[in-house]
């Protein structure tokens, strides 16, 4: 393999391991909801609180991190971030309230937002089209492996060693990695910058009625996604009587390793179909999200903890496929100069639905349950992929058209 090339694949290989950083923070809090309310007096609607405000924390951040990712060195820029999600994770370990530990989630949505532009960016600069989209799904797994080991050592932490204990660690961690990716990225040139990018308008991407229903659907999707990550763990608890070590373990780890199975064959499925149908990446993430809605209801009603994997795992596998056709799909509709608005803008709706999920399901489990919750935005999910199917069999080509306009 050619030197540039094993720089390159390092760098991915760097910036996994920080990607793993992020979601294993952002995650862990989701498996120690019982000690929070027990310990800090959290109300169901407040746990609700601890994913809705990182989300829209975070997602409101994207555009500013976005820019900011142009204007500096992406490097440091990512350097930078971990050094300050770390605060924030040390600070929700310091937590002694309501609304201390919500503050500290605020703080780490703000920051943690500055990583994902500065990586993909750094990412893309050091990989030729040829080996690009590789990169970035290989990147994207890191996630997976984050929200996986996040569920699991949260709950660990939980039982055995102390839930603040468990944030100091991990603030440790993301400081001794932070100074670890300082010295390694000084090893490595700089890529070369990109030219001057054509003049974006904004405004086109709602023009493209096959970028409206993408948006739709992946609104849809990420509802069930984080109404799963973010209550699964305790219904797994309730309902089979597991510790919080093993609830988070079985509510995280089989969705995620069916995520980063179905993300990396949906990412050579839909190459290999959009290169013989037009719309490929598009009708394969349709069918993927279709496939994964069922199993979304399934995981509730399943009678034994090896069929709840069963299920989650299933969920994941398809989810998966959805969502490594998500930007390469967008990309597909919409002008070169609006791929970052395209990509911002289903950050922002994903992170609403997923933070509006997280928190409505809160506020209506005393009610109509959280299950109630999970199966309804099953059958709107299923919807929208039957939509999305529509739209792009009738405005796959218009759309593609005034593209080239």
């Amino acid at each position: 393999m050619p030197s540039g090339a094993k720089r390159a694949w390092s760098v991915v290989g760097l910036l996994w391991i920080a990607f793993l950083i992020n979601y294993l923070d952002r995650q862990v809090v989701f498996s120690i909801l019982p000690v929070l309310t027990r310990e800090l007096g959290f109300s169901n609607t407040q746990l609700g609180l601890t994913g809705t405000v990182f989300t829209w924390v975070y997602c409101l951040a994207m555009p500013f991190a976005g820019r900011l990712a142009d204007l500096v060195r992406r490097d440091r820029l990512v350097i930078g971030s971990i050094l300050l999600w770390s605060v924030a994770t040390l600070g929700t370990g310091l937590s002694g309230s309501v609304i201390t530990f919500l503050a500290s989630r605020a703080a780490m949505g703000i920051t943690e937002a500055l990583f994902m532009p500065a990586a993909l960016g750094l990412i893309a600069n050091f990989h030729p089209r040829s080996t690009r989209s590789r990169a970035l799904a290989t990147f994207g797994t890191g996630q997976f492996v984050g929200i996986a080991l996040g569920g699991w050592f949260g709950g660990w932490a939980a039982d055995h060693a102390g839930w603040r204990v468990g944030f100091y660690s991990l603030a440790l961690l993301g400081f001794g990695y932070a100074a670890l990716l300082w010295a390694a990225f000084r090893k490595h040139p700089q890529p070369p910058k990109a030219g001057k990018s054509l003049e974006s308008r904004p405004m086109d991407i709602v023009k493209s009625k096959s970028w409206l229903a993408l948006a739709a659907a992946f609104f849809m999707f990420c509802a069930m996604l984080w109404i799963l990550l973010a209550w699964l763990a305790l219904l797994i608890h309730e309902k089979f009587g597991l510790t919080l070590t093993a609830s988070g373990f079985t509510a995280t780890v089989f969705l995620q390793a069916g995520s980063a199975v179905g993300t990396l064959a949906g990412g050579f499925l839909g190459d290999r179909v959009a290169n013989v149908v037009p719309g490929g990446r598009l009708w394969v993430g349709a069918a993927g999200l279709f496939a994964c809605t069922p199993f979304a209801w399934f995981v509730l009603v399943a009678g034994s903890v090896y069929a709840t994997e069963f299920c989650s795992a299933a969920f994941g596998l398809f989810g998966g496929v959805f969502i490594a056709n998500l930007y390469a799909g967008a990309y597909d509709v919409v002008s070169e100069r609006n791929y970052g608005i395209a990509a911002g803008a289903l950050n922002l709706l994903g992170g609403f639905a997923g933070g509006a999920g997280v928190l409505l399901t809160g506020l209506f489990s005393a009610t109509l349950g959280a299950a109630f919750c999970i199966r309804f935005a099953a059958v709107a999910g299923a919807g929208m992929s039957v939509l999305l199917f529509a739209v792009v069999a009738r405005q796959y080509q218009s759309d593609c058209a005034a593209i080239r306009d």
